[in-house]
């Protein structure tokens, strides 16, 4: 006889483990078991989990599992510029399988892009369809699952993105550049302006203002250079003139990071898991260091160890 009592304790049971993969998945990849986490996304994978495309973009799971080699695959670029940055270094890796790589990407990052050559097609993301013929389409944050990425595998070849320097002094000045709110959605990331003073009593280093609406996020005449604002291609070449870049975990230090720019990168207690636990450098970007909030939202100890840290740099 047909158990219906039984079918249905099954798919709850299925349907609890798939709730508990989030989770799983998270710590594993924070302790750098990734090919544990692959695992999981190989259940997630087959259950057909986010695939629903009214679902908002980040949200959405793209690729089905069909294989790449020898097609026209499109990339998606559904989550942030950071993200998007991080994961792009795949393209290269992607181009030696498939047939051709189409990039559907941000507007703003399409002047950067173009400097990856393995790039047949890139086109601006909108809201609409992206119009152009594809075999097999994914989102760019699936590429680390679908290489089944390791420690010892992430792709190494940096930088990846370039841009000419631009210089904004000439003094024999240590050139720093400064953001400290990453934007709305996670306040926990965002740095109190206040808090950085320890930063702008530095008198051998030129600090430089490049949070974007910098008076909008708490900053006042008289701390630091602000130059501007630029397009995000400019923006790549002032990182590109600086002898440091420092940044809360935002757009600008994937950026850095990517065109192996010195970095450092301040973390709140509870960092994303693409930085781990527990590490002071990051395998993604040779050029990162990482300082941690020890306390949840006590700013003042990691900018007081960031300004020791920085002063003893801009001294060498």
């Amino acid at each position: 006889m047909y158990d219906r009592k039984s079918q249905h304790e099954n798919e709850q049971q299925s349907s609890d483990e798939l709730k508990r993969i989030p989770n799983a998945w998270m710590q594993f990849m924070r302790s750098g078991a990734f090919e544990e986490a692959w695992k999981l996304s190989d259940k997630v994978l087959a259950a057909g989990v986010n695939r629903d495309p009214r679902l908002p973009r980040h949200y959405q799971c793209v690729w089905d599992g069909r294989p790449l080699a020898g097609k026209r695959v499109l990339v998606r670029c559904y989550h942030g510029l950071g993200d998007t940055i991080q994961f792009i270094r795949y393209i290269p890796k992607l181009k030696e399988i498939a047939k051709e790589v189409i990039v559907w990407a941000q507007e703003p990052l399409i002047a950067l892009l173009k400097t990856i050559p393995e790039i047949d097609l890139l086109l601006p993301l909108h809201d609409g369809q992206p119009e152009v013929g594809y075999d097999v389409d994914l989102e760019v944050m699936e590429l680390p699952f679908i290489f089944r990425t390791t420690l010892d595998t992430i792709p190494s070849k940096i930088p990846y993105l370039h841009a000419e320097p631009l210089k904004l002094s000439e003094e024999h000045k240590f050139n720093v550049g400064l953001v400290w709110q990453s934007g709305n959605w996670n306040q926990a990331r965002c740095i109190p302006f206040e808090a950085l003073t320890p930063l702008a009593e530095l008198n051998i280093v030129n600090l430089y203002i490049l949070q974007g609406n910098a008076e909008e996020a708490g900053w006042q005449e008289g701390f630091g250079i602000h130059p501007g604002e630029f397009d995000l291609y400019n923006y790549a070449r002032v990182i590109r003139g600086l002898d440091l870049m420092i940044s809360v975990d935002s757009m600008p230090a994937h950026l850095a990071g990517a065109m192996n720019v010195p970095v450092w990168t301040i973390l709140h207690d509870q960092a994303d898991w693409r930085w781990m636990d527990q590490r002071n450098d990051s395998p993604w970007y040779p050029s990162m260091r990482l300082f941690r909030q020890k306390d949840k939202g006590d700013w003042q100890k990691v900018i007081a160890e960031v300004a020791k840290a920085l002063q003893a740099l801009a001294m060498l």
